[in-house]
């Protein structure tokens, strides 16, 4: 059972706007596959102790669950928050973020004052492109990664906004599919590993998603927390690939956004190489 008070319970549901019985603009299909990514199979019936509506599931999940468990779940949540209002204009509650940040880290043990850096400190940072040969990869995939990663800022330097955001997402996925192939024992003992439904073994790694990379690379030390968070923006951005998912969104990226997603492809790449 988390440690929870109802006043944080209040905020934290403010901020996914679970009033409606929604959480976010989460279906069904996808509420499922974001517990599922931490290993927690919210349709289960333990969840349902409420109700079936995905705000129900919600409550028993952080009643019935210790705060470790809900600590990664409510802070990626938060991040989906943020992410949303900044891609569909929706007004942003700084205040309500910033105390919903304070209540995920009393659950963590954290001290109140350490907080993740905003996109301007991120952006602010001086990144170097490490060298590509450092990096967990073969040398025939290291000559692709690099052509990619001059073909980036070329497509930010010309105005491609969109094509350097699928650019750097194929690059941090290839290098972090790379980094696990080069050392499979280490990811897979991950307890952030993805399991697969019927037997719970860990998948292949062709069968991961680049959020359960980002995620697993983060748990055994490939990735500081940092880039963890900004490498799942970079991944958010990177699934307007879609197109009726950029036409359903109204996503348009601007030069900001593609200077985000190679900051945070450069800073992944200087952690996995040990540069960083």
């Amino acid at each position: 059972m988390s440690t929870l008070t109802e006043t944080e319970k209040r905020y934290l549901e403010k901020a996914f706007d679970m009033s409606s019985g929604y959480v976010l603009d989460f279906t069904d299909a996808t509420f499922d596959e974001f517990f599922r990514r931490h290993g927690i199979e919210i349709h289960g019936v333990q969840y349902q102790t409420y109700g079936t509506s995905k705000a129900k599931k919600m409550r028993a999940f952080w009643e019935k669950e210790s705060d470790t468990v809900i600590v990664p779940i409510l802070s990626e949540m938060l991040d989906v928050y943020k992410a949303d209002c900044e891609l569909n204009g929706n007004r942003f509650d700084d205040s309500l973020f910033q105390q919903c940040l304070r209540i995920i880290g009393r659950l963590a043990g954290r001290s109140p004052s350490v907080n993740i850096d905003t996109q301007e400190d991120f952006l602010s940072d001086d990144f170097d492109v490490p060298n590509i040969q450092n990096l967990p990869i073969e040398s025939q995939v290291a000559r692709i990664i690099e052509s990619r990663l001059n073909e980036a800022h070329i497509a930010l330097s010309s105005g491609a906004y969109l094509s350097t955001i699928f650019l750097c997402g194929s690059i941090l996925e290839g290098v972090l599919l790379g980094a696990a192939l080069r050392d499979p024992e280490r990811f897979n003992r991950s307890s952030s590993s993805p399991k697969r439904r019927d037997n719970r073994k860990v998948k292949h790694f062709y069968e991961w998603t680049l959020a359960e990379s980002i995620d697993v690379a983060h748990d055994i030390g490939l990735l500081k927390l940092d880039v963890k968070k900004f490498s799942h923006e970079l991944r958010d951005f990177r699934n307007y690939i879609h197109p009726y998912q950029q036409m359903q969104s109204g996503f348009a990226p601007d030069e900001y956004t593609a200077r985000l997603c190679l900051q945070a492809l450069k800073a992944a790449l200087a952690d996995i190489s040990g540069e960083r």
